[in-house]
Order: C-alpha cells, then structure tokens, then sequence
C-alpha cells in the first residue's frame, strides 16, 4: 500500500500526466478518507469479482447524482433499489453526511459534492483493481457488465475506441453489452477484434439462421475454482435503439436457451456460474427466481447502486451502479460446486481519496490529446444544479427541453429518459465535454415535426409501460420521456392508456386537445432517415446564447397513486 508521501507524490505526477494538477481536495487532505479505507476488506473463500457497468465512457472524474425518484411496482414496490434519499439511507444504515451516503445517495447532494469532491475517473478505477488483484492474483476476475463504448465526446469521435484502449489497460477478463451496439454491426465487430478479452452475449442471433452472433460462455480457474462466465447484452436492443443499425441481430431474454448454457456450464465441470448481464435489476430478479444452477447475477442497464448482495434464491444479485463511480468486489468460499459463504463491498471510487494510477493516466492522455482543446471549451455557467437521473424529470434534460423549444420553435419539446450523464454543481462552468456526455450518440438528429395531442399521449403512455409495467420482462428499461412546454399527471400504478391524464399546453395553460397538431421538438429517434441538426449543437449552441443558464423548478409532472 502507499505512504501518504508516496500518495501524495503519485497522485501529483499522475494528475500532471492528465494536463492539470493533483485532484486531491478537502476530504483527503484531511486524511478523513484513505485509500485504504476504500480498499479495506477482509477476505473469504478462494474466488474474488471484480464488477463495474455502465460507465458510459467516462474517463476523467465527474459529478453524479443518485436519483431521489425511483419508484417500483408490483411486487418490487419499496424494495431496493426502488427506494431513494432517506429512506435508503435508513434501509442500509449508512450515516448522513458520510461518504458511503454521498455516493449513494442523492440527499444534500451539493454541499456532500463540495466536500468529497468527484468520483470515477478510470486512472483511479485502475489503482483499486490493480490493488485488489495483487492481493489476491489468481484469484480475481475483472468483469464489465457494457454500456461502455458510448456516452462521451471522445468516444463518440473514435467510435468507442478509446474505450476499448483502456478495458484493455485494464485487463479486463469479460463483457457484455447494450448501447455499443448503436455503432453498428461492422463497427462492434471491428471493436471485438481490438478487444484482448471476450465479448460475451448469449442471447444474440442472427436473423437468418438463428444461430449465436457472439461467444456466450467463457471459462476461467480462479482460485482452483472453475468458473463459467455467460453473457447476456441488453434483451431490447432493437426497439430501445435503431434497428436500421443491427439489421441482422436478433435480441430477447431467452430464459431458456440461458438454462441451458447454465447446464451445459455445470457439465463442463463448472463449480461457479456467473451471468454477466445487462438485462436490468428488475428483470435479473426475476430470471435469477426461474432458472437453477445460477450462482451469481452481476447486474447493469439500469444503474442501480445497491451496497448489499441481494439473495434471490440461492443466487446473488449485485448491481455496481454506474460512470465509473463504484467498484464491486464479491468474495466468494466456492465448495463442491456450492457458494457456502460470501462476503460483498461496494467500493466508491472517491477521486480525491485515491491514487492515480500512472499507466492509465497516460493511456488516457493519449486517446484524449486529439479533442482537449473541443472538450475543454466553455459554453457558460449554470446556476443550477444540472443532473439527469429521476423517474421524470431532471434538470440538464429540462435544460435540453428549453433548448429544443428555443432553438427549434417547437410548443412541446420531448427528450428521451436516458439514465447516463454526469452532473454539474452551481456555478461550475458548462464545457463541451459536458454537453456531449448527456447527448454523444450515433443518431442525434434533433427533429422538428407537427404530432396530433392524441399521439403526444400514446407516446407518453408507451414509455410509461416500458418503466412501469409490473411484469419486468415488460420493462426495457430507462425512465420516463422528459416534456417541455408541456404538463401532465400520471399514476403509474394504473394500466397502459390510463396512466396519462389532464395534459396542458404551459405556454397558455390550454388543455392538449386529442385532435389539433402541435409543433413538437425532439431528439434520439429510432427511424432511420430523421432530420435536424444533431442535438449536441442544438445545446451548446442554446447555452452559448444564454451565457449563464438557470433552470426553474419543474412541477409541471404531478404523479398520483404512489
């Protein structure tokens, strides 16, 4: 482990290396937190996994924000990780104030922020793995459960290379997938060959003959322990993202070709099952509930950061958030083809504790060069706090809603519920990089186009099945489309078409009529050929113009029967 000298002297040369200087701030110059304190474990049994998902191409640390909504129903209804703020606090015993509750939590989220400071930056993930492994060296796995290759400028610009640069780095021993899709077929199998480890996905077809597109199972011996490791990419693919752009793939959850790969995993001598999934929490808890012989779910999709192992049976069920900002390690005592103990940590990757590893720092110096001076361009300033994650609603997609009313002359501005995006505190400047963090995707066009008020509420309605429908394998995942210039009120708790009622026009306080047309701003959508500037410009462009942005409390979505 490091001296405090030599932390304090890695952290300086490595933060040199990042074109800035050391990240250190007041919770770790007070030694308040350590290194060490993140990393304190004390092992168990002879097999250690290693988790992280959804980072969405965060290289550097950022800000981000736990979501203070995030309602279940049916049977999830309370049940993590549908509780939030307090409540979750309470539920997990983590004190107020503490750092556990800043990363965890979204509750006095700003002056936490200011205290502990960012969190992620993939240098900093590399110390914690580079760490663990050398304390357990054969028998640590490294799994990234996707949602990866996309989500920033710079990955947008190499096509989620310098992504693939770094997993490398980091020695990564599996993945699974969702939105490296959307760069298209040819280009994720151009990716797959750069990659040094396995890019896992047993339930992806082809069209034509039904037969597996990619590796579904992977074989490791850790710790003596034969562990097989089964794949499984976001289920939804081609109807949460184009089709136009994986034509020949075929997607879905495939409960049963899955307990077949677990059976075949069991015959082929494997004492340790592992599903490395992207599927979401909520449908991972109910496929751990029908199949057998499944030991562990490592869960993604749906960016859920859950401190405790959550028993499903027999399996574990661990969800490791998102944006590089937690860690999971998962020690596991495997004997006879049993798990006969465990013991489990979340990890957050608290920057300014941490040291940077130098390695990786220049690795990402590297893929980040070519852009700095693109991403590092100030648009304005918020006076806000800017998040994205909620249910309904959060403050830098209203900021995207203003832009498109604004920039597009639209009455009604829809955005859609996507769950990646880092957060901006009060008074931080905007820069590029920010921008693009909430909008780098491969089909960006912001649209302008005339829809009837009956079509605006079966959109709404539609995206409300998606994230409230009590079966999860109905649920695809994200949250709910965010509205500017429009208000309405739902209760999630009712059936598709009776969840949206009493929606108004803001600008004039009119009631939507299901017959007359609207001018509707939007962006993110799936049919092939949409036109409009890409909604990254739309933004900057909006922000630049405004200098400094302020965005007003939204209220405009009143949620009933909950």
């Amino acid at each position: 482990m490091f001296s405090r000298r030599e932390f304090l002297q890695v952290s300086a040369a490595a933060g040199a290396l990042l074109g800035g200087t050391s990240l250190l701030g007041s919770a770790a110059a007070k030694q308040s937190i350590t290194q060490d304190d993140l990393l304190a474990f004390d092992p168990v049994g002879n097999v250690t996994l290693l988790h992280v998902t959804d980072i969405h191409a965060q290289l550097v640390p950022v800000y981000f924000r736990e979501p203070s909504v995030n309602l279940g129903v049916g049977e999830v209804s309370g049940l993590p990780p549908h509780i939030t703020g307090q409540d979750f606090l309470s539920t997990f015993d983590l004190k107020p104030g503490s750092y556990q509750a800043y990363a965890m939590a979204s509750t006095d989220f700003v002056s936490l922020a200011k205290e502990y400071g960012r969190i992620g930056g993939m240098d900093r993930m590399a110390t914690l793995v580079n760490a663990i492994r050398a304390e357990r060296p054969t028998q640590t796995l490294f799994l990234d459960g996707g949602d990866t290759w996309q989500g920033s400028y710079t990955s947008l610009q190499t096509q989620g290379e310098d992504m693939v640069k770094v997993m490398n780095a980091l020695k990564t021993d599996a993945m699974t997938a969702h939105w490296e899709f959307t760069y298209g077929t040819d280009r994720v199998q151009e990716l797959i060959e750069k990659m040094d480890f396995p890019f896992l996905a047993s339930n992806v077809r082809d069209t034509d003959w039904e037969e597996p597109v990619f590796e579904s199972t992977s074989y490791f011996e850790r710790g003596g322990v034969k562990v097989a490791v089964i794949g499984q990419a976001f289920p939804y693919t081609p109807i949460a993202n184009p089709r136009y752009m994986i034509p020949s793939w075929s997607f879905g959850i495939r409960e049963k070709e899955l307990q077949e790969r677990i059976d075949e995993a069991r015959a082929e001598g494997a004492q340790l099952v592992v599903l490395l999934s992207h599927n979401g929490f909520d449908v991972d808890r109910k496929l751990a509930s029908n199949v057998t012989g499944l030991d562990v779910v490592l869960t993604g999709h749906t960016h859920d950061a859950v401190p405790e192992a959550i028993k499903v049976g027999k399996t574990l069920l661990i969800a490791s958030g998102s944006h590089g900002k937690f860690l999971s390690r998962l020690d596991l005592d495997v004997q006879g083809g049993e798990v006969k103990d465990f013991r489990y940590r979340l990890i957050p990757v608290l920057s300014d504790a941490i040291a940077s590893d130098p390695e990786m720092a220049a690795v990402i110096k590297e893929v980040r060069a070519p852009y700095e001076a693109d991403v590092n361009r100030v648009l304005g300033k918020t006076e806000s706090l800017l998040y994205r994650r909620g249910n309904f609603n959060g403050t830098f997609d209203d900021l995207i809603c203003d832009a498109l009313l604004s920039e597009r002359d639209a009455q009604i501005a829809l955005s859609p519920g996507f769950r990646w995006g880092a957060t901006l505190l009060p008074g931080q400047d905007i820069t590029v990089d920010d921008v693009y963090n909430m909008t780098a995707i491969t089909y960006p066009n912001a649209y302008r186009s005339e829809m009837t008020g009956q079509m605006i509420k079966d959109i709404l309605e539609d995206v409300a099945d998606n994230l409230f429908n009590p079966d999860p394998y109905y649920q695809q995942g994200g949250d709910m489309v965010r509205v500017g210039g429009l208000g309405y009120r739902i209760d999630p708790s009712k059936a598709i078409g009776s969840r949206i009622t009493d929606m108004t026009l803001l600008s004039d306080g009119t009631p939507i009529d299901p017959a007359q047309s609207y001018v509707v701003a939007g962006w993110a959508s799936v049919n092939e050929g949409t036109e409009g500037p890409p909604i990254y410009d739309v933004v900057s462009d909006y922000i630049e113009k405004s200098g400094t942005v302020a965005v007003k409390p939204n209220d405009s979505v009143k949620i009933v029967g909950m």
